[in-house]
């Protein structure tokens, strides 16, 4: 019978599941779209039957703007800079710079790709293509999602941690709610964004904690 896995080992391989399993997903989902087959069928009939335009969907889709997740993530990029220099950390820019990249590179991707697959989008948002994938969720994704990967080890506590996670998803989520909600995005854009998103945060996490010592 083999050891059992230490908890270091563990969350490499969760890592890396969230790494592989999304970006399978993704050329599936892709394809659908692209083809408009039985699965994007469903979806535009599962948006017809949710969709209900109300303030408070609006608002929390609105969380997925440039304007709010981007200085979200700048205060959690100085704050983290100014940890690890104070601590005197080898490297210690690297974490902010690493994770600043990532946000810049989310156009770079994500606007080609609506370009590529142009999709119509929902009926409220009348003739209009190029809505997958949803770029308000990527930007969610990656602004928050980095913002607790820098602020994780920050947290000294197992309970601060977990509420540091817990408040990344409660912001994706709503901001999936909202843009589902509201009419802004068909579902699939969103889960496309998430299978983008996700993994790049996997690779941001096991950049940034490779053996330790950025994170601790």
């Amino acid at each position: 019978m083999s050891p059992p896995a230490s908890p270091s080992a563990r969350r490499r391989l969760i890592a890396l599941a969230l790494v592989a399993l999304p970006l399978i997903a993704f050329p599936l989902i892709t394809w659908q779209v692209a083809v408009r087959g039985p699965l994007a069928r469903a979806d535009e009939r599962v948006s017809g039957a949710v969709v209900d335009p109300d303030r408070v969907s609006g608002l929390l889709a609105d969380l997925g703007n440039i304007a709010v997740a981007v200085p979200v993530l700048a205060v959690v990029l100085l704050l983290a800079a100014r940890h690890a220099r104070r601590a005197r950390r080898d490297r210690w820019w690297l974490p902010p710079v690493a994770a600043a990249a990532l946000m810049a590179a989310v156009p770079a991707v994500i606007v080609p790709l609506k370009t590529l697959i142009a999709r119509p989008g929902p009926p409220v948002m009348g003739q209009e293509t190029g809505f997958f994938p949803s770029g308000h969720t990527a930007t969610a994704v990656i602004a928050y999602g980095a913002a607790a990967v820098l602020l994780w080890p920050l947290s000294r506590t197992p309970s601060a941690r977990r509420a540091v996670v817990a408040l990344c998803l409660l912001l994706n989520l709503a901001v999936a709610y909202g843009l589902v909600r509201h009419g802004y995005h068909w579902p699939l854009d969103v889960l496309a964004s998430w299978c983008l998103g996700v993994p790049a945060l996997g690779a941001l996490g096991l950049l940034l904690g490779r053996g330790g010592r950025l994170t601790h």
